[in-house]
């Protein structure tokens, strides 16, 4: 099934077309160190402008990566907790499509 907006793939195959903020804490939560370290979401296109990784670094840290292309935007974080990485990826990716509005806060640093 084709998503509306975006999709997550992570390295053991899940996809997941248009994934709550529920779904992709749960998709973050079961990454593990074995052969399921990352879970990537981007628009359901085949050039996407935008992308996000969470990559499990040790049982409890997560490096979290945003990149834009249209507006040059490219962000890294470590964080643990991933009811707060989906939340805020989920914040990040819906602002993607209202370029009319002002960047939302979230948790990450702008990295050149």
């Amino acid at each position: 099934m084709a998503a509306e907006r975006y999709r997550a793939d992570s390295e053991n195959g899940d996809h997941v077309a248009d994934p709550s903020a529920r779904t992709l804490t749960r998709l973050i939560a079961t990454l593990d160190l074995a052969d399921n370290t990352f879970v990537v979401i981007q628009p359901d296109d085949e050039d996407p402008d935008w992308f996000t990784s969470v990559v499990l670094l040790d049982p409890h840290t997560y490096e979290v990566e945003r990149r834009d292309q249209r507006t040059s935007e490219h962000g890294k974080a470590t964080m643990t907790n991933p009811a707060t990485i989906a939340h805020d990826l989920t914040t990040w990716m819906t602002s993607r499509d209202l370029p009319d509005q002002p960047p939302r806060p979230t948790h990450f640093q702008n990295t050149p």
